[in-house]
Parts: C-alpha cells; sequence; structure tokens
C-alpha cells in the first residue's frame, strides 16, 4: 500500500516536470524584429531603421538580450558641435566614471554647423523586458559603425574670434567607449512598447544620439598645445516608432 502510493506520487510528480518542460519548449527562445523610428528635438531630429535579434531568458521568457544592426539619420539647423575629444571635454576619461565627471567648459570650442546631417551605420546591442503580454520595456545602443555624409559650411569659435570653415565634414568611424570617450555618431534609446497585436507595435521612444562632425582647414589650439578636429553635439529627442514581429 505505502508502496502504490510512493509510485502513485512519482507518477504526478512526473507528469508535472513533463507539463512544465513542454510548456517551457512552446515559450519562443527568440525575438526579432524591423523597426522605424522618428524623433524630435529642437532645430534638429532624427530618423532610424532596425533589425533586432534578441534572446528570451528565463523560465518565462521575460528577459531579452541581443544584438542587431541600425539606421541612423540625423539633421538639424544650424547647430552648435563642441569639443569633442574626452581629454579635453571632461575632469576624468577613466571609463564609465566619465559619465558623471566634470565638464571642463574652459576647454570648449564650438562649430556651428549650417545644415547638419549625417548618416550612421552601427551594429547595436538590446536589452529588454516583458512587463506584461503588451507591454515590454528596453534600451539599445550603437556600438561600432561607420558614418558618411556630404561636407557643408560651419562657423569655427574660439576665445570669441570667429572664422569660417568651408570643409566640415561627418566623422567617418563610430565605436562605444562610455560618455565622451566615444567617438563619431552613435545612437540610443529608451523606450516603452505596445503590442498592437501578434505582428505590430508601437513605441514611445527617448533618445540620445552623439553626431559628430570634424574640421579640415581649421583646428582648435588646446591649452596644452595639442590641437583638435573634433566637435560633437548632444541630442536629447523625443519620438515614436512602429515594430513589425519577424519571429
Amino acid at each position: 500500500m505505502i508502496m502504490n502510493k510512493r509510485i502513485l506520487i512519482l507518477i504526478v510528480m512526473f507528469a508535472g516536470f513533463i507539463n512544465s518542460f513542454a510548456q517551457q519548449q512552446q515559450l519562443p527562445a527568440n525575438n526579432q524584429f524591423v523597426d522605424l523610428t522618428a524623433t524630435v528635438g529642437k532645430d534638429q531630429g532624427a530618423v532610424a531603421a532596425s533589425y533586432v535579434y534578441n534572446w528570451q531568458l528565463g523560465q518565462k521568457r521575460k528577459f531579452e538580450i541581443g544584438i542587431g544592426g541600425r539606421f541612423t539619420s540625423y539633421f538639424g539647423t544650424k547647430k552648435d558641435f563642441l569639443t569633442a575629444p574626452a581629454k579635453l571635454a571632461r575632469s576624468t576619461t577613466f571609463p564609465f566614471i566619465i559619465v558623471f565627471a566634470g565638464q571642463q567648459e574652459k576647454n570648449f570650442d564650438t562649430l556651428t554647423v549650417q545644415r547638419p546631417f549625417v548618416n550612421a551605420v552601427n551594429f547595436t546591442a538590446n536589452l529588454g523586458y516583458h512587463l506584461s503580454s503588451r507591454w515590454y520595456g528596453g534600451f539599445n545602443i550603437d556600438v561600432i559603425g561607420f558614418t558618411f555624409g556630404k561636407k557643408t559650411n560651419a562657423v569655427f569659435t574660439s576665445n570669441g574670434v570667429t572664422v569660417t570653415e568651408p570643409v566640415a565634414k561627418p566623422a567617418a568611424f563610430n565605436v562605444l567607449l562610455t560618455g565622451d570617450n566615444d567617438y563619431g555618431s552613435l545612437n540610443s534609446e529608451f523606450f516603452l512598447k505596445y503590442d498592437l497585436n501578434q505582428r505590430w507595435s508601437i513605441r514611445g521612444v527617448y533618445q540620445f544620439l552623439f553626431a559628430e562632425y570634424k574640421t579640415t582647414t581649421v583646428k582648435q589650439i588646446a591649452p596644452d598645445g595639442t590641437s583638435n578636429d573634433r566637435f560633437r553635439n548632444k541630442a536629447n529627442n523625443f519620438g515614436v516608432g512602429v515594430s513589425y514581429k519577424i519571429k
């Protein structure tokens, strides 16, 4: 009698394990989607198209981490680009700590670009979490890539003196190194997404975007005597996105 009870308990436990395993197997292991986003800020804006491949983690597959690719076009009107190199712009260049470091405004020179327009193609890193069956929160950031765009006129200002820079151009190489250690044009987003159905979703987006230009005919002479040709605009934009789930 006792043996029969033990066998019955084992059977029930085994059946529960099989059922739990089957349910877990039915949950998706990855999430793939394409996305189109438009954002605006003060005298500037951006549009971006991206592809995302995320792995879904955990027993209930709520966490996501993944990679992707993104094409971002940034544009504006008469925007100021400030001294970019971290050794001039911040009080420390130590990775991650630099995000909280003080700004060295005494070292700032300005490149005013009349019609900035840059196109960046970057690999991305992505994180996300399913808040409910329809709501999803996430973060993504460009990691490495390249930028292209046309040369344009700009005005360079140093110590109150202005000169014309006729051949300002976008920095060609992009790489994420944390804070002002970064190089080039990099896009990042915090967003909240709502699923309209199994395929289509809409997103509310806060965007933090670095856009970088380089001078050709004029240079900044830093207090330490070194020269600089890199200048950066930091855009804080808000916008919306539309996503289509591939799988």
